[in-house]
């Protein structure tokens, strides 16, 4: 009898469904984290080009000025 009580405790264990719309969510958010770290990552190399290309035409713009041309 011991035996079907811990079958039937384990049979209820699994058949429950709290929580498991918690843990889908964590899934998705999870996915999202990864895919915006991804995306971030990608575009790091084009955002430093633009910073790079930027800071040289200020400098030529800056130098420009100070020598009066």
């Amino acid at each position: 009898m011991y035996i079907g009580t811990q079958m039937q405790l384990l049979l209820h264990f699994w058949r429950d469904e709290r929580g498991q719309d918690l843990i889908e969510y964590s899934l998705l958010i999870a996915f999202i984290a990864i895919a915006c770290l991804a995306l971030i990552g990608a575009g790091r190399p084009s955002v430093n080009a633009i910073w790079t290309s930027s800071n040289t035409q200020l400098t030529l713009a800056g130098s420009a000025a100070s020598s009066g041309s």
